[in-house]
């Protein structure tokens, strides 16, 4: 099968909240209860190994989770937390738990924006990010950190944040893959947060990956992740190509793209679509096949080059 015929299959079964869970022998997973249109059921944070363990995604500044992820840490070791991403349903957690179990906070480095912030996109970014997340470690693409019986390598994924890792996890062929490939839906990719160009070529970096599941920051796990990573790059172009149509047509602003192209989406979304549809339009700017007055922006109008 072709990637243009190929497309993401979703998975919307969503693991429960608060309870803790071993999804494979050397990980556990605990859901905080963050349920959510954009976290399904809460951010999964990730136990790695036994005795002497990884953190990976705390989420948020949480209490019962923190209190919940405590108790399961009971007896053990926490030699590392990691961090995929400074989204505020991902980071804050990490310092309270660095605090309570003096481990390292390490992955990803400190927030910041896909390009120059302009006007009100300042706030924007604001709510989105962490901006108060300083890591002990940042980790370099293709950094390690190991314990005994586990090894995580850092994989530099930008797209839905600039500064996004994943990790890859050698011993059970895994990979954490964060908020960057999802089982029960497509990654946001909302500038000035993130960027479509280098999220599509952090995907097409996956591709020829060995891993054979992927634990990601929300929802179950994404099983026969090569194939579900082709669907989404032909999801992308496909929305891409979406795009340039209805503007030859003769559509020229976000919102009437967003009607014209998500019809019946939970409202919601909307928000989310628009923010999805600009990036696009920016790399489509970009790469010289649409142009508009001045810089791309929400408010703009578009026209095919």
């Amino acid at each position: 099968m072709s990637e243009s015929e190929t497309a993401p299959v979703f998975l919307r079964e969503a693991p429960a909240s608060g309870r803790v869970e071993a999804v494979s022998p050397l990980v556990r997973r605990l859901v905080c209860p963050n349920g959510g249109p954009f976290t399904q059921s809460g951010t999964c944070t990730y136990l790695v190994g036994h005795g002497r363990v990884a953190v990976i995604d705390p989420g948020p500044d949480h209490p019962e989770h923190r209190a919940a992820l405590l108790a399961a840490l009971d007896g053990e070791t926490v030699d590392a937390i990691l961090v995929t991403h400074t989204h505020r349903d991902h980071s804050p957690g990490a310092r309270p738990l660095s605090a309570a179990t003096g481990a390292p906070i390490v992955g990803c480095g400190p927030h910041r924006p896909a390009r120059a912030v302009r006007g009100a996109e300042q706030g924007r970014l604001d709510a989105a990010g962490d901006a108060d997340h300083r890591p002990d470690r940042e980790l370099a693409d293709g950094e390690r950190v190991t314990g005994p019986g586990w090894t995580l390598t850092a994989l530099a994924t930008p797209g839905h944040t600039m500064n996004h890792l994943a990790f890859a996890f050698a011993e059970e062929n895994a990979l954490f893959s964060g908020d960057h490939v999802m089982a029960w839906s497509t990654s946001i990719v909302a500038p000035p947060d993130g960027a479509m160009g280098p999220y599509m070529a952090s995907l097409d970096r996956l591709r020829g990956r060995p891993e054979t599941i992927y634990w990601p920051g929300h929802g179950g796990p994404v099983r026969d992740p090569q194939r579900f990573v082709r669907g989404l790059l032909s999801h992308r172009r496909a929305r891409e190509t979406g795009i340039v149509e209805r503007l030859r047509a003769g559509e020229r602003t976000i919102p009437g793209l967003v009607a014209a192209l998500y019809s019946g989406l939970d409202p919601r979304l909307l928000p989310a679509a628009a923010l999805s549809v600009f990036a696009h339009l920016e790399d489509l700017v970009e790469r010289g096949r649409v142009v508009t007055d001045g810089p791309p922006a929400l408010d703009a109008e578009y026209r095919v080059a």
